[in-house]
């Protein structure tokens, strides 16, 4: 008490001391929280980094689909049966060749739709397309459904060896009178 008169005596304010806060037993005290959450931020900004290089680095090798070479042999002229269609070439290489008895055409299996893949259906002697309902008569032009026009042709010739070489890098579209041309059908 003699501090307090002291204290007022000398023109100050009498200083009482309150006593300390009690700290309440918590998980962590805020020292531990510091050391911890310092290189836990490092941490996870090194992470979010190294993400974002991967997936620049992925981005550099874009998934690639396969496509089948667009020139090919088809085997020899003897092969094919007058007045089929033959189908063996149409999941490997996306074409049907067909066997008139004039010749052969190369057919592209690609909808002038929207590029579904028809099937063809020899019961009924026609290319139908399961997307949309399109058909087709043997010789690719349309006759119902959506597709606005008749099928492309490859190119197909003979190659040196006497065998049928289909190109379909080089195509022939019946509406704009390609079909005539020498290299749209191989004459038997």
């Amino acid at each position: 008490m003699a501090d307090a008169k002291d204290n007022a005596a000398s023109g100050g304010a009498p200083q009482i001391t309150a006593p300390a806060p009690s700290r309440k037993a918590g998980l962590f005290s805020r020292r531990t929280f510091m050391r911890w959450s310092i290189p836990t931020g490092w941490a996870a900004f090194t992470a979010s980094c190294v993400s974002g290089l991967v997936a620049t680095a992925r981005f550099m090798f874009p998934n690639v689909l396969f496509e089948a070479p667009q020139s090919f042999k088809a085997g020899l002229p003897d092969e094919y049966n007058v007045g089929e269609v033959d189908t063996r070439w149409k999941d490997a290489y996306g074409v049907w060749i067909v066997r008139e008895p004039t010749g052969f055409y190369a057919l592209i299996s690609t909808c002038t739709h929207l590029g579904c893949t028809p099937n063809w259906l020899d019961s009924e002697n026609k290319f139908k397309c399961p997307c949309h309902g399109s058909g087709f008569y043997r010789t690719g032009v349309n006759f119902e459904g959506p597709a606005p026009r008749p099928l492309e042709r490859a190119r197909i010739v003979l190659a040196d060896d006497g065998q049928i070489l289909v190109d379909k890098s080089v195509k022939f579209q019946e509406e704009k009178g390609e079909w005539t041309k020498a290299e749209s059908f191989l004459k038997a």
